[in-house]
């Protein structure tokens, strides 16, 4: 996978990336919890995602039967806003109405989880195309399992720099077995992270960690670079192993916004399950892509009868994803 045909197409890739930290990652979802507080009063917790440093312009609206009290002050907690506050809701929640006001204005999903207090959840994804629902007591199994799947996908989908990562990978293996073994062995390494940091085995400083994720890109893009030079390294004649490694690091950058979502207390092994599929169906669909637009730009080069391009066309993806990742690395450092 070298050549004219990999390094346009991920030179392109790379130049359509966005320099910020902030940025890096899809905007994260808003969270709702509604948690029993005594008969029909409901403790609110409302986190709005930051757009350019402000709160993103959404709003809820409970069901009608709510009093419509304004909602506590919003504090910065470093991730997101903060809102809380106390609901009365005569009769409680269930067949009303919960809506997120401005939601169909953006790109971005509310969680929205409901909890009665006896053990029951209710668990409700609110998108732009679908800003409001009807609650309906507690969700069955598969609804669970069908939202956490879908924010997985959309997780590492949206997730540039895990998404660059995996690029980096395919760039330094060659082969379908080396490419396998690489693969798996970053799939399984952060899946061991994203299932431990949720449930409380491991526990991390969320900032480090992204920055280490942004150094692992930068290091994983040198080691193509220096592949390329025809350097080899043990990162070049072992890829699974550096693979493995830094996957442990990514499943915490994983779980960190598992953690911003929120996980139903009723089925919290089932949650964690199916968003950990997700993220690798969503990643296993972009490895698919992008092989595919490469076998399909190798056979139009080869119509086309086009010349090889010069080798340091070769290491331009490499030296963009490189660049990129050392931007990011000193902008999340400075956030410490």
């Amino acid at each position: 996978m070298t050549g004219a045909v990999i390094a346009t197409l991920l030179g392109l890739f790379a130049a359509l990336i966005p320099g910020g930290p902030a940025q890096a990652h899809a905007l994260e979802p808003g969270y709702l919890e509604l948690r029993t507080a005594g008969p029909d009063r409901y403790a609110v917790v409302w986190k709005i995602p930051a757009v350019g440093g402000r709160p993103m312009p959404i709003a809820v609206r409970l069901p009608s039967v709510c009093d419509q009290a304004a909602p506590g002050e919003l504090r910065w907690d470093g991730a997101a806003y903060i809102s809380r506050w106390i609901a009365t809701c005569p009769g409680g929640l269930g067949g009303g109405t919960l809506r997120i006001d401005g939601l169909e204005r953006t790109s971005t999903d509310v969680l929205a989880r409901i909890d009665d207090g006896n053990g029951g959840t209710e668990t409700v994804r609110l998108t732009p195309s679908q800003p409001d629902a009807v609650l309906v007591g507690r969700r069955s199994l598969g609804q669970i399992a069908g939202t956490y799947f879908r924010l997985g996908v959309e997780h590492i989908l949206g997730g540039i720099d895990h998404l660059l990562f995996v690029a980096a990978l395919l760039l330094l293996v060659s082969g379908w077995r080396s490419l396998l073994g690489t693969i798996t062995s970053f799939t399984v390494a952060h899946s061991i992270t994203l299932t431990a940091s949720p449930l409380g085995v491991i526990t991390v400083p969320v900032a480090p960690i992204e920055a280490l994720i942004a150094l692992s890109i930068a290091f994983v893009a040198a080691e193509v670079v220096h592949l390329r030079q025809g350097r080899r390294s043990l990162t070049s004649e072992r890829p699974w192993l550096i693979a493995f490694a830094f996957g442990l690091l990514h499943g915490v950058g994983f779980a960190s916004a598992l953690a911003q979502i929120g996980l139903p207390q009723a089925a919290v092994p089932a949650a964690l399950l199916f968003f950990n599929l997700g993220v690798e169906a969503g990643q296993l669909f972009f490895i698919a892509g992008a092989l595919a637009a490469v076998a399909l730009m190798s056979r139009l080069a080869r119509g086309l009868e086009l010349r090889p391009a010069p080798p340091f066309v070769a290491a331009l993806p490499a030296y963009a994803i490189g660049c990129t990742a050392a931007f990011w690395v000193l902008q999340r450092v400075a956030t410490f």
